[in-house]
C-alpha cells in the first residue's frame, strides 16, 4: 500500500476530506446528509431511497455524521489514522481496502462506505444501516422498554443472537459458555449493557433493512454463532417500529414461511 498521502495520490488514491469535497452531496428527507463519490456503481434513486429508510426519530440523532458512498476507501497503512479514497475499482486495491472508516471533516464526521467491496444492495444497506444503529446508539443510548425485553428473552434461555459481539457478551453477562447462564447466577453487568446495547444496535439496523429491502433471515447467519429465534427477533423487530415507526412510503411486516 502506499506509504504516504503523496505516494496515495500518485497512485491514484486521494485523501478522504479531498473526497469529501468532490463528491455530490446531498440530504434525504429525513435530514440525513449522505453524498455520493466515483464509480461506486450506486444508482442515485437507490441511494436516496436507501438513506431515506432511516426512521425520523432515529435520523435525528445523526446531525453530524455524513453518508460518504465511495468506490474503496482504505489506510494509507497499518495503523494509520490516514484514509485514502480510490475514485475506481481495482482488485489490487479492493484487496486492501475495508468496509468503511470513519474520518473528521472540520465539524462533521464522515463515514466512507466501500461500495465496491459489497457485492449487492442487500450487503450496501445492512452496512449503511449498521452504521446508523451505531452511531444512533451512542448519541442516544438504549430505550428501558428494549433492555426489559431482550434481557427477558437471555434469561428465558432464547436460542441464539443477532451478531457476533450480542452472542459473546452475552454468555459473558450470564457468566456461562455458548449464551448460556452459568451455574452461579452472577450477573456481569459491564458485559451486560454492552450486550444490550450490541442487540439494540443490531435490532434496529435490521429493522431498518427491513424497511429498505426484501430480504430471507437466513440471508443473516454467520458461522460463528447461531442465529437468534426468528419468533424472538420479530419481538425486537416489532418493538423498534413501535420506537421509531417508518417513514412515509416505507412499511414493516414479518411474514412467516413454512417449512417444506
Amino acid at each position: 500500500m502506499a506509504e504516504s498521502v503523496q505516494d496515495g495520490i500518485q497512485d491514484g488514491l486521494i485523501p478522504a476530506a479531498e473526497a469529501a469535497r468532490r463528491a455530490t452531496a446531498g440530504r434525504a428527507p429525513n435530514g440525513v446528509r449522505y453524498a455520493a463519490f466515483g464509480e461506486n456503481n450506486v444508482d442515485g434513486k437507490d441511494l436516496e431511497r436507501m438513506v431515506q429508510a432511516v426512521p425520523a426519530a432515529v435520523a435525528g440523532a445523526l446531525a453530524r455524521k455524513c453518508y460518504i458512498f465511495v468506490p474503496l476507501a482504505l489506510s494509507q497503512g497499518r495503523g494509520s489514522d490516514i484514509t485514502l479514497v480510490a475514485p475506481a475499482y481495482t482488485t489490487e486495491l479492493g484487496d486492501q481496502a475495508i468496509c468503511h472508516r470513519n474520518v473528521t471533516l472540520d465539524d462533521t464526521e464522515g463515514v466512507f462506505i466501500s461500495t465496491r467491496l459489497l457485492g449487492d444492495r442487500f450487503a450496501l444497506a445492512f452496512e449503511f444501516f449498521i452504521n446508523v444503529s451505531h452511531a444512533f446508539v451512542d448519541a442516544a443510548g438504549v430505550p428501558e422498554e428494549f433492555n426489559e425485553l431482550v434481557w427477558a428473552q437471555a434469561v428465558a434461555d432464547v436460542r441464539g443472537e443477532t451478531s457476533q459481539d450480542a452472542w459473546e457478551n452475552r454468555a459473558a453477562a450470564l457468566g456461562g459458555g455458548a449464551g448460556r447462564a452459568g451455574n452461579k447466577g452472577v450477573i456481569d453487568e459491564k458485559a451486560r449493557s454492552s450486550y444490550l446495547e450490541s442487540a439494540f444496535s443490531d435490532a434496529v439496523a435490521i429493522y431498518q433493512l427491513s424497511l429498505a429491502v426484501d430480504f430471507d433471515y437466513s440471508e443473516l447467519r454467520e458461522r460463528e454463532y447461531p442465529l437468534l429465534a426468528p419468533n424472538a427477533l420479530a419481538e425486537r423487530l416489532r418493538l423498534a417500529a413501535k420506537l421509531f415507526p417508518a417513514n412515509a412510503g416505507y412499511e414493516f411486516s414479518v411474514r412467516y414461511r413454512r417449512r417444506n
